[in-house]
């Protein structure tokens, strides 16, 4: 397979993006979900938008199944207003089979019923 073949997959898949609006200071929200149940990606890269925020310790958090039961595998904490407004939470291949849910939590009520924008990266494995 040519360098063409390989790349074709890539394209297989459109990112995902969009925007999640949440009550982060009241309780740890989801962002998004990537992936399902026993679907095998590489997820290359995973960036979170907290410009809306203001909170000087936001958590960000990921979870997935560990051998049937949901595990936080991932936990940082970032500072709105000094840490970028864009967050590189995946920067590199990470493979998956199932669901990955990416969740944040802030400590400040006046994040609350802002908007986190998100952008992902996937490729499928055959």
């Amino acid at each position: 397979m040519g360098f063409a073949g390989k790349t074709a997959k890539l394209a297989s898949i459109a990112p995902i993006t969009g925007s999640t609006t949440a009550y982060w200071q009241t309780a740890e929200s989801d962002v998004v979900t990537i992936g399902a149940h026993n679907a095998r990606y590489k997820v290359h890269s995973l960036l979170i938008s907290i410009h809306n925020l203001i909170s000087t310790n936001l958590v960000v958090r990921l979870y997935t199944l560990v051998n049937g039961v949901e595990r936080k595998v991932y936990e940082q904490s970032f500072n709105a207003a000094s840490d970028p407004p864009g967050l590189w939470v995946i920067n590199g291949t990470l493979g998956i089979h199932e669901a990955l849910r990416v969740t944040l939590e802030s400590n400040d009520a006046a994040d609350n019923g802002k908007s986190v924008d998100y952008d992902c990266m996937l490729e499928a494995m055959s």
